[in-house]
């Protein structure tokens, strides 16, 4: 008995010192960072902003792999199913790791059992935003106006089940509205159609529509946090104008695939930690519409769980589901 304690001991002594070991000796050649949306979105953009200071942190090359498609899920299940080393590693988003384990029939990829939180990155707002020409100029008038004209208006989204869909259902439901929802293949095109006026209204991630906002080509009517933007101080929130406890934004964060050792899991954490912490870093951070957000893994893996029930419960409700 003694004899089987010792080499279960021996052992577990072993682990300890091998992921130590993993972690001094990490990393020792380039990192895939992924990402599963195409270039030019703020996806993409938060992952080229971090790897110049990444490379500097952890002194080898961060090599950006664009692996979009079907709503983020080949990307997450690339990632999912790599060495669990820490030489691969996903910008995770809230619709692969939360929204779309409800929206779609099946998934390649168990978000919860699949990843190893690494670090929460992002938490933007949404903003409601309409076309010049529509006379709303603030909440109240914009229910009133949509309420009374119920087949006149309708908004643009990014496709079903994305964060633009979702907050646009959700402020149906919270303000008695019925807009109907004009799905199109990415932001870009939507956005583009809101601008030139083909769709009057459309809920946006703050930082992709900013530039229009700031030169009057799209008026911001509230956005969707329950505090307003720094970089966008004088529209109200939601919660503000009338929709009480109206709260909503969209995430990212870097995960790893589970198994991942912990050692290497805290090494990453705190390389991402110190650069957040760099005032000049954050400050282009934070142009991006997001607070600097950081913290442990065990925070982000605390969100992607209630994040699953909540947007799951949203997913539901608009009744939208992709094969």
């Amino acid at each position: 008995m003694l004899k089987q304690w010792l080499t279960a001991a021996a052992f577990a002594v072993q682990g300890i010192c091998g992921a130590a070991l993993a972690a001094d000796v990490y990393p020792a050649h380039a990192i895939k960072f992924v990402v599963p949306y195409p270039p030019g979105g703020i996806t993409d953009l938060m992952a080229r902003l971090l790897q110049a200071p990444l490379q500097v942190q952890l002194g080898v090359p961060v090599i950006i792999e664009n692996k979009p498609g079907a709503g983020g899920n080949i990307g997450s299940d690339a990632v999912a199913k790599a060495a669990p080393d820490g030489y691969t590693i996903l910008l995770a988003a809230s619709g692969p790791m939360a929204v779309n384990v409800t929206l779609y029939k099946s998934l390649p990829y168990d978000p919860l059992k699949d990843f190893a939180p690494i670090i929460q990155i992002s938490a933007l707002p949404m903003v409601l935003e309409v076309h010049p020409s529509v006379p709303a100029k603030d909440l109240k008038s914009f229910i009133a106006l949509v309420k009374s004209k119920p087949d006149a208006y309708s908004f643009a989204s990014a496709g079903n089940g994305t964060p633009q869909h979702l907050v646009g259902e959700l402020f149906n439901a919270v303000a008695g509205t019925k807009m109907q929802h004009i799905p199109y293949k990415g932001a870009g095109p939507a956005l583009n159609d809101v601008i030139g006026g083909q769709v009057p209204v459309m809920f946006d991630i703050l930082g992709s529509s900013l530039p229009f906002i700031n030169t009057g080509r799209l008026r911001a009517i509230g956005v969707s946090t329950a505090e307003r933007s720094p970089v966008l101080s004088q529209v109200p929130t939601l919660a503000e104008g009338g929709l009480a406890n109206f709260d909503f934004f969209t995430w990212h964060g870097i995960v790893a695939p589970a198994g991942t050792p912990k050692a290497i899991i805290d090494k990453l954490n705190r390389s991402l930690n110190d650069i957040f912490a760099k005032p000049e870093f954050r400050k282009r951070w934070e142009d991006l519409g997001t607070p600097v957000i950081g913290g442990s893994p065990e925070k982000f893996g605390a969100l992607i769980r209630s994040e699953t029930v909540r947007l799951g419960k949203i997913v539901k409700q608009s009744g939208a589901v992709i094969d």
